[in-house]
């Protein structure tokens, strides 16, 4: 069976009678057309359930009111914070989101791109993915004259708007609560370090310890930054577990691996090592005991993020320098640490 096509203006005002421009002023509740005829054309646009051509609009006007948003992985509760934070301002300002997956995937990351762009979105958001190390698509995209902000995990190669968390201070504020905890042989569960998020990580991890005069052992940071990661180096943490007090993981979900292995080896949280996540997401308080962490602040992030698009797009001949916003981190002290 065919699929109906949709209802035009052209079709509405050829089966009431009238003009098309007659049809589309009334629509626009033009000053020019009668209230009597405004009350007609609008009653009979709902019941046949017209819709405007979106795409049509925006070829016309050439502005689409769409952003694009790409996320690395939707079900992580930081990212989903980032989303209500973005939706919430965006739809205050009449914008609608088109929102992407790149499954921590290159590769699916410069499809969506191309997705977004061939949609004509007015500005695209983007949390890199953990694979991607080079950004030709994102210079395209610039170069097409679509602009561009950058949350949480950035290209400091690219040229534009930033929003992001101070992870070398948040990094060197979990270290240090734990070394003021006693802790003196610290594990960091790392992220990949060609990420900015993780490289800032384990640089205020590494500060921390060095300003407190501990060692800086390279066998003690373990690119370990999902939870099955965790698991696939189970027997190598038990192994370093003798010989440390303290965890520091890049990630809430990380710390509470970690703990689960340590508690299912017999090892107590805190008391024969101290473990610290990152994010505050939903499963810090869950996990027994709960989760010392950093917190993330997603729905902030979220906002200042379309604030920045939001400033390009409605000064669109203005030429406006690029901003890196920092949110500073803070500790939110439980019972893990």
């Amino acid at each position: 069976m065919s699929k109906p096509t949709p209802l035009t203006i052209k079709d509405i005002a050829r089966n009431l009678g009238v003009s098309i421009s007659t049809v589309s002023r009334a629509l626009k509740d033009h000053p020019d057309i009668s209230s009597e005829t405004k009350i007609m054309i609008k009653a009979y646009a709902e019941e046949v359930n017209y819709r405007p051509n979106v795409l049509a609009l925006s070829l016309r006007r050439q502005k689409s009111n769409t952003i694009g948003l790409i996320i690395p992985a939707i079900v992580h509760h930081f990212f989903s914070s980032v989303i209500s934070g973005i939706e919430d301002l965006a739809y205050k300002e009449g914008y609608n989101l088109i929102i992407c997956q790149s499954n921590e995937n290159h590769h699916r990351e410069a499809i969506n791109l191309q997705t977004l762009v061939d949609h004509r979105v007015d500005g695209i958001l983007v949390s890199l993915s953990k694979t991607t190390q080079s950004f030709d698509h994102f210079r395209e995209a610039i170069d097409n004259g679509i602009p561009i902000v950058f949350y949480d995990r950035v290209a400091d190669e690219i040229e534009s708007d930033k929003v992001i968390m101070d992870d070398f201070e948040g990094g060197r504020i979990a270290t240090n609560h734990l070394i003021s905890r006693g802790c003196k042989n610290i594990v960091h569960l790392a992220a990949p370090q060609h990420l900015q998020i993780g490289k800032n990580r384990r640089n205020g991890y590494c500060e921390a310890l060095k300003s407190n005069g501990l060692e800086i052992r390279e066998d003690r940071i373990l690119k370990c930054d999902t939870r099955e990661e965790v698991m696939t180096l189970k027997n190598h943490m038990l192994n370093l577990a003798p010989e440390i007090d303290g965890i520091f993981a890049v990630n809430d979900s990380t710390a509470i691996a970690a703990i689960q292995i340590l508690q299912n080896n017999n090892y107590r949280v805190p008391e024969d090592i101290a473990v610290i996540g990152y994010g505050d997401g939903p499963n810090a308080t869950i996990i027994n005991p709960e989760l010392t962490t950093i917190v993330q602040k997603g729905y902030e992030m979220g906002r200042e993020s379309i604030k920045l698009m939001l400033r390009r797009l409605n000064n669109p001949a203005a030429d406006i320098n690029f901003q890196t916003k920092s949110f500073k981190p803070s500790l939110i002290i439980r019972q893990s640490a």
